[in-house]
């Protein structure tokens, strides 16, 4: 699946990898087997650790901006979520009508969940702000969302993740606007392209061009042929660019975050804030309990 998970949920699937961890240690028993155990639980929180503060740092440093006057690049957009018009969204397990879904299907298997289908939306969806509308692509996004449901049935377990229209709408990402006057042309390739195309039809190019009638374009001729063909692309890029353009949200480069949620910024700044304090401290009592039991193996 290429779609990222949503972040809270890869936080609840690590620890319960934790657990896991302290269980295989309890259960190999030697201080060699704990010291391994404790080196792993102390590496995997160091790296959340650090992950979670590039969160914090970027929902905290990141102002807020208004989608009409937002900078092409990074920014923090704040509005109201919209499904695109005739394009409805059905969440697939709740028939919930959503701007984005996740779910998951688990059947029981001995005392194990076993993950049986999952799926994500593709559909993109608008952030409205009340001062202009940015289609928003979901895709490698991170989703936090209140929106859940889990519940069983037989030896199934079903669990729904769902934005919904006009929920409150936190963003933050790559925005740049395709099209209208913001669109990237390249005048030589296209004024190339256009005399490639003329030459194709000699008689017409000849018809226009060849001013003394004597079946030969000479070289002043061309001159004029390529000046009009500049002519041409400046009318046609014109065009182009007084057509309005499409905002887009999507994920930026350089593994920046994306994230998307339901949450406002100081309630996702605390959430984040609440998982760099706990990763920490689990990666320092881990770091001591090691050490610990290095100086009593060395002892010993």
């Amino acid at each position: 699946m290429r779609r990222k998970f949503n972040h809270s949920y890869a936080e609840h699937v690590t620890s319960a990898g934790h657990v896991f961890l302290l269980a295989v240690g309890a259960k190999i028993g030697t201080m060699m087997g704990w010291l391994c155990v404790l080196c792993l639980v102390g590496g995997i929180s160091l790296v959340l650790w650090v992950l979670n503060f590039r969160r914090v740092r970027a929902v905290a440093d990141t102002p807020t901006s208004r989608v009409a006057s937002a900078p092409q690049g990074y920014v923090e957009l704040y509005g109201i979520a919209r499904q695109h018009t005739g394009q409805p969204l059905i969440g697939p397990l709740t028939s919930t009508p959503c701007i984005w879904y996740r779910f998951e299907i688990e059947e029981k298997r001995g005392k194990d969940w076993v993950t049986t289908d999952r799926g994500l939306s593709e559909q993109t969806f608008i952030l409205d702000d009340g001062s202009g509308q940015v289609v928003v692509d979901p895709d490698w996004a991170e989703v936090m969302t209140d929106h859940f449901r889990r519940w069983v049935e037989g030896k199934h377990r079903y669990s729904e993740w769902l934005l919904l229209p006009n929920d409150r709408l936190y963003a933050i990402g790559e925005f740049t606007t395709i099209g209208g006057s913001a669109t990237q042309l390249d005048t030589k390739a296209d004024v190339s392209a256009l005399l490639a195309e003329w030459k194709k039809s000699q008689p017409d190019l000849k018809r226009r061009f060849d001013l003394d009638g004597n079946g030969q374009i000479s070289p002043q001729e061309w001159e004029l042929a390529v000046r009009a063909a500049r002519r041409e692309v400046a009318r046609r890029h014109q065009e182009i660019r007084s057509q309005p353009g499409v905002s887009v949200m999507r994920a930026p480069g350089q593994g920046r975050l994306f994230l998307l949620s339901n949450f406002g910024p100081d309630r996702l700044a605390r959430r984040y804030g609440w998982w760099t304090r706990a990763q920490l401290g689990i990666a320092v009592v881990a770091g001591v309990a090691a050490v610990w039991l290095m100086v009593r193996m060395a002892l010993l």
